[in-house]
């Protein structure tokens, strides 16, 4: 391994520290995690529960934080007190109707003081009186997640079928394994559609947690990648084994010739890192099913552009239910670079054309579609990438670590 590479140091998985936070919550602060995300999001996180604890305040404001809604949905709604979770414009355009139908199952108190199905909402926090519940996981698995995390705080814990195929699979599985670590004794069924979640155990061990590095940060570098072949890149305590769904960016990147080496630090094997080499040998058509790691298709998007190739990304449904309408922001912004694009509810495709700025890039208050973008500043300097302090949401030291490839 070149002691030369350039190093990129990546941020701790903003999805895992977030369940680990609400974890720790519910089991009133008996775990060490160490290693939390900076990101806004988790730091937000932290702030509501620390106001949840003491139960002064009971307005809740998640900003455009989905995951923060989500998870504390379900927390609030077995939480003594009236509640009012909310959030910024686009967080009350996000879906929340299946998790708020699961709640009404489950017989808590939750009313939609706006629109049916989406924030504002009142929960009066009450104990629950049924544990046999079922939901529809096709717009967010974060709906299954926020439920699974609730659920050993229930006396005789809570069985959940799944009416759909989930997106975004591997992250229920995260959660399942989180539970795990902490002893809880977590089913699926054969069929996979249903989970069965029994108690927190009498008495939960001192038990300290580690988060790992976050792949869908680590999905930007792979694209700079393709415009340093000659650079090689270590991306510092990944690893190519992961239960982020957004671990597939290195399957993915593999098609357009980026190698990915997963190496071990001498004489300490559980520091791990992985070192990226450009092969230069690549398809000229890709494809890839996105339904597990829907947050990585704008970056798919770019680097298939900027590669040259035609790629056909499926399992899309969903994106334009993210922080922004990330199918809008991806077709309008690859198009005033002369990238056309066709596509339908479910897939997208991208047809290889010359690239040629012609405006800045718009990023539409989304932390994605910046840093996905973020990598043709380097083929076009003068281009502009607008609001660039959105990355604070997830990555906020994102354009320092890019400088240091800029510079290699």
């Amino acid at each position: 391994m070149d002691t030369n590479d350039t190093r990129i140091t990546l941020p701790a998985s903003k999805s895992m520290s977030n369940r680990w936070l609400i974890l720790n919550h519910l089991l009133g602060g008996k775990l060490h995690v160490s290693h939390l995300s900076s990101s806004n999001d988790t730091r937000l996180l932290r702030t509501l529960l620390q106001q949840l604890e003491k139960g002064i305040d009971h307005h809740f404001y998640c900003d455009n934080a989905g995951s923060v809604a989500r998870f504390l949905m379900p927390l609030l709604a077995i939480t003594n007190g009236e509640h009012i979770l909310d959030g910024n414009q686009r967080l009350r355009q996000r879906p929340m109707g299946p998790l708020i139908d699961a709640l009404l199952q489950m017989g808590l108190r939750i009313e939609c003081l706006e629109e049916k199905g989406f924030l504002p909402v009142r929960i009066k926090g009450s104990i629950p009186t049924h544990r046999t519940i079922s939901i529809d996981p096709t717009l967010s698995s974060q709906f299954v997640s926020a439920l699974l995390m609730i659920a050993p705080r229930l006396e005789n814990g809570m069985s959940i079928t799944m009416t759909g195929r989930p997106t975004s699979r591997p992250y229920i599985e995260m959660t399942c394994d989180a539970l795990r670590q902490i002893g809880v004794d977590v089913r699926r069924s054969s069929n996979g559609r249903s989970y069965y979640v029994q108690p927190f155990p009498t008495h939960t061990k001192n038990i300290s947690v580690t988060i790992e590095r976050d792949w869908s940060s680590a999905s930007y570098f792979y694209t700079m990648a393709l415009m340093r072949p000659n650079l090689k890149m270590r991306l510092i305590g990944l690893q190519l084994q992961s239960c982020q769904g957004d671990s597939a960016a290195h399957e993915f990147f593999s098609q357009l010739g980026i190698e990915s080496t997963e190496v071990r630090t001498p004489y300490r094997t559980s520091s791990r890192s992985i070192t990226l080499r450009n092969t230069g040998e690549y398809k000229k058509q890709v494809q890839f099913n996105c339904i597990d790691c829907p947050d990585l298709v704008p970056t798919f998007a770019v680097a298939a552009a900027i590669a040259g190739v035609k790629a056909t990304l499926k399992g899309v449904s969903n994106i334009a239910l993210k922080e922004s309408d990330r199918m809008l922001a991806i077709t309008e912004e690859l198009l005033s670079l002369g990238i056309h694009t066709e596509h339908n509810d479910n897939i997208l495709t991208i047809l290889p054309s010359t690239i040629v700025p012609t405006r800045p890039i718009h990023t539409y208050n989304d932390h994605r579609i910046a840093m996905a973008f973020a990598p043709l500043t380097m083929m076009f300097p003068s281009l502009v990438i607008e609001n660039p302090e959105v990355v604070n949401k997830s990555f906020p030291e994102f354009w320092q670590q890019f400088e240091l490839v800029q510079r290699g």
